[in-house]
């Protein structure tokens, strides 16, 4: 399935030049813009719902985000799907680095994954840590994860 709007309008441009246009218009009407991508997941029975989102941040002037919606079949166990949540999510951000370079915006990359050890999903927390920073961008878990954690959750 491709990208879609909050809304479940389709974003019929290739994303990357979606985002492109987006920035430009942002910023065109003076907003400062920071962009957060993170992927969540939902185990239901023999299917695995991913959600990915592309949020953007107007400071002070609230937000909208950009979805895609993924399902797969299989089981997994935590640590793999949580490294598949930032896998994605890293994914969308190396496509879309340049972009973001050339409107000079800040991005960061959420991942659904607690820093505290009595989750379950602390398993997978230095993984992702490792590979989100080792392709250089900042990096944020929960309690900061709001992209991974409660954006693409709400449509997981």
């Amino acid at each position: 399935m491709n990208w879609r709007k909050l809304n479940g309008s389709r974003i019929l441009l290739p994303i990357k030049e979606a985002v492109d246009k987006t920035l430009a218009k942002e910023l065109a009407e003076g907003h400062d813009v920071k962009v957060c991508i993170g992927t969540d997941s939902q185990v239901r029975g023999k299917q695995i719902s991913f959600a990915t989102v592309i949020v953007f941040l107007r400071k002070g002037k609230g937000g909208f985000m950009y979805i895609k919606p993924e399902l797969q079949t299989g089981q997994m166990s935590i640590r793999e799907r949580m490294i598949t949540e930032v896998a994605k999510s890293v994914a969308v951000a190396y496509e879309l680095t340049d972009i973001f370079a050339a409107h000079g915006v800040q991005l960061e990359v959420h991942a659904d994954i607690s820093t505290d050890s009595n989750f379950k999903s602390n398993v997978a927390l230095k993984e992702a840590m490792g590979y989100i920073r080792g392709m250089g961008y900042e990096f944020k878990a929960k309690p900061h994860a709001f992209a991974s954690s409660s954006c693409a959750d709400k449509v997981v």
